[in-house]
């Protein structure tokens, strides 16, 4: 009996992985293409709590004038380093149980219902993987006042073309650096409208809406409503955050190999078939290093705080974006 089992095991766990990877697999180059690399999911094994890789900070008055006419002794400038710190994520999914009686009734097999289960466990991941890493790349923009720009008070209080450029302008000559937006769909939607209402020809550029339209700047636009772009006011109007993101501004990585669980529970009125799994990532965002006083493994809502990312990079232009708020 206690072999059977263990070859059900085997059978069934292979069937949920191969959900979850296929699965993965697509998002993957989702997550990663679409954004044009600023938003990055990547494979890399870390042991611990925290990644940290050191740095040389930029010296300071590096060049200076110098003096022909004078012989003066003049001080030494030291070079100092900074780390950039990751913090990992620790998630499960599941458990999940179904009987056996209520998966034949369906007319599956146990197999196809494992498969299943890695299908949905795949979306959830990813969808997870993705709402935390905008948490901590809105935190870390949001603190940093200069590369934010609002315009709820404006007269324009929606995303339009010209509050784009000037959200973009906070990188100055660095601009170029800026490859996506990505944004809650509601300013996403009053962006074409302004696009509609100015000129119908512009319309035809939506079927290309990911690769960039006039209205982006030519840069790709990535539509989510994750909960980090959306701010609600009480009983005044929600205003919501559009990123423009450089290359890498955030990069998740697949910190730790996924355990696969599923076995047949016995002792309840019917058998039952259950599944659990667990993972680990690290979140790591563009000029900034997670505060390890914050403490391991956070929640959203420590991801999400004003303490949790220091900023390391000594030029705003080498961080991660610009941040704009806007009804």
């Amino acid at each position: 009996m206690a072999a059977g089992v263990y070859t059900d095991m085997a059978i069934y766990q292979a069937e949920f992985q191969t959900g979850l990877v296929e699965r993965i697999s697509q998002n993957i180059n989702a997550f990663n293409e679409a954004s044009r690399g600023a938003i990055r999911l990547v494979p890399n094994a870390l042991r611990g709590h925290y990644g940290k890789s050191a740095f040389f900070k930029e010296i300071a008055s590096l060049v200076a004038r110098r003096d022909i006419s004078s012989v003066a002794a003049v001080s030494d400038t030291k070079m100092t380093q900074d780390e950039v710190i990751s913090v990992k994520i620790n998630r499960r999914i599941g458990p999940v149980a179904q009987t056996l009686d209520a998966i034949k009734k369906a007319g599956l097999n146990e197999a196809q219902a494992s498969r299943a289960f890695g299908v949905f466990a795949a979306d959830a991941k990813f969808k997870d993987m993705l709402n935390t890493a905008l948490i901590a790349v809105e935190r870390a923009i949001q603190d940093n006042t200069a590369m934010n720009l609002t315009i709820t008070s404006e007269s324009t209080a929606t995303v339009h073309a010209e509050a784009l450029i000037r959200t973009i302008a906070k990188f100055g000559d660095a601009a170029g650096q800026i490859v996506a937006f990505v944004g809650h769909s509601k300013p996403w939607y009053d962006l074409l409208g302004g696009l509609a209402a100015g000129t119908t020809t512009g319309l035809a550029d939506i079927v290309t809406i990911q690769g960039g339209i006039p209205a982006t700047l030519g840069r790709a636009f990535i539509v989510t409503d994750a909960p980090a772009l959306t701010d609600a006011n009480g009983s005044a109007a929600d205003s919501y955050n559009t990123l423009g993101l450089v290359r890498e501004a955030v990069v998740v990585e697949e910190s730790e190999d996924e355990s696969f669980v599923t076995e047949i529970v016995s002792g309840l009125a019917n058998l039952t078939r259950r599944w659990q799994a667990e993972y680990a990532y690290n979140l790591t965002v563009k000029g900034f290093k997670y505060d390890v006083s914050v403490g391991v493994n956070p929640t959203d809502a420590n991801v999400g705080a004003s303490s949790s990312w220091d900023q390391v990079a000594t030029d705003d232009k080498q961080t991660a974006g610009v941040r704009l708020v806007s009804l």
